[in-house]
């Protein structure tokens, strides 16, 4: 809880800083609050979305949470801004798990 109020108030003195927000998000899905994650992945998508590292977690969140279509969409999204950017590595990491994901849909 202590990493978690931190983030938070470090969030409030800079809304804007997608890291922090990621981290925050990071934090709730490791303390099992889904709501919460998935709001902060969706406000960096919002208001950075080329913070290609977002993409990610946030397809592996829908996977959690049984919507496959959004989990689908989000991995295309990401590899869309990979290749933009580019990042190679989230490229092959976005691909990868998107062809997992679609042998198994």
């Amino acid at each position: 809880m202590v990493r978690l109020k931190t983030l938070l108030d470090m969030l409030e003195g800079d809304p804007d800083d997608s890291f922090l927000r990621y981290a925050l998000a990071k934090e709730y899905e490791n303390m099992e609050s889904w709501p919460e994650a998935l709001s902060h992945y969706l406000i960096i998508k919002e208001k950075d979305p080329d913070y290609v590292g977002m993409y990610y977690h946030l397809a592996k969140l829908y996977e959690y949470l049984q919507e496959t279509d959004k989990a689908l969409k989000t991995y295309e999204e990401g590899i869309s801004i990979a290749k933009k950017i580019p990042d190679f590595h989230a490229l092959s990491e976005l691909n990868s798990a998107k062809l997992n994901l679609e042998m198994e849909f």
